[in-house]
């Protein structure tokens, strides 16, 4: 990610080339992953679904984030600006996408709105514009502080005043809109889990299968206790990264090598994280199922058998819930 420029800077040259190698391997790791998930999306009709074109545009920066992340080298300057721009760029589309996706369930199973695919237009904007007018302002203002620095060469005081300024920059416009998409992805998906928790309840009181409801309240929950997952993979994901920003403030001089390890590992592993939890859902995963055994007949293992037959069973109680939710 763009993390590993801000980190590399204060470290010993094999320090930095051993951040360099784990950034590498990691962002390697999220682009196969995303990619396949981008591939699943072209490839399989019957995924062509609004729901699941969401889960696709946040897959695509998932993996340009990562490419650009892996063609980058921090210790070259031109790479390094184009690094930290592309992946800063696609990195804040990827997490702004998770809040769109979040947005949809709750509007839909929550509000009862049937209109999300009428706001596709709105989400762009929001996602691309959020994501692009940000960059320009810090783009500017070090541009500005550049020409400053050849102004005030040979004035300490220049090079504290420029640190404290990108700080700022780096935290406002990045920091504070993932963990002002994590607050949101958290409380939306908390009520998103209430209510269709209610709804098991409800389901299962007025059901006349009662000899089945212990069976079906478990599978509901463990495909609701997933989504209760989804705002845990960012912060996984940059809890090391804000912890080190903060760090980098207090004690500039001063790096902890193990924190700009995981700053950098699991920041890069965010893409694999989100095509795991957001891609491989039951839809993909019955639409897999489906062309291996058309082109494997009569030698399909039997987990496979299985497991296409719970995707279909979770997938089904799942819409159950919110069919009886929306009565």
């Amino acid at each position: 990610m763009a993390t590993s420029v801000a980190v590399a800077g204060a470290l010993t040259a094999n320090d930095r080339q051993i951040l360099t190698a784990v950034n590498a391997a990691a962002s390697s790791l999220s682009f196969l992953g995303s990619g396949f998930i981008v591939l699943c999306y072209a490839l399989f009709k019957e995924l062509r679904k609004f729901s699941f074109k969401l889960v696709f545009y946040l897959a695509l920066s998932d993996m340009l984030c990562s490419f650009f992340n892996i063609v980058g080298d921090p210790s070259k300057g031109f790479f390094c600006y184009a690094q930290g721009y592309s992946t800063h760029f696609f990195c804040v589309a990827s997490f702004l996408w998770t809040t769109t996706i979040a947005f949809t369930l709750h509007r839909t199973v929550v509000r009862h709105k049937t209109d999300v695919e009428d706001l596709e237009a709105m989400f762009h904007l929001y996602v691309w514009g959020q994501s692009y007018a940000p960059l320009v302002m810090t783009i500017n203002i070090l541009m500005h502080g550049v020409g400053l620095k050849q102004i005030a060469q040979g004035r300490q005081v220049f090079a504290g005043w420029l640190t404290y300024v990108v700080f700022v920059i780096h935290f406002v416009t990045f920091y504070m809109p993932l963990w002002g998409a994590i607050l949101y992805n958290g409380f939306t998906y908390f009520q998103v889990i209430r209510m269709l928790n209610n709804a098991t309840r409800m389901a299962i009181g007025m059901s006349d299968r009662a000899h089945l409801s212990d069976a079906d309240a478990r599978d509901n929950t463990k495909a609701l206790n997933r989504w209760g997952y989804y705002p845990l993979i960012l912060i996984g994901s940059w809890a090391f990264g804000t912890i080190n920003r903060i760090h980098d403030f207090v004690e500039p001089g001063h790096k902890i090598f193990w924190l700009s390890f995981l700053d950098v590992g699991m920041a890069a592993l965010m893409g694999l994280f989100n095509s795991i939890a957001y891609g491989l859902n039951a839809s993909v995963r019955r639409a897999i199922c489906e062309r291996l055994d058309t082109f494997w007949p009569e030698g399909l293992p039997i987990w496979l058998n299985y497991l296409k037959y719970k995707n279909q069973q979770q997938e089904s109680e799942l819409v159950s819930l919110i069919a009886e939710d929306q009565r």
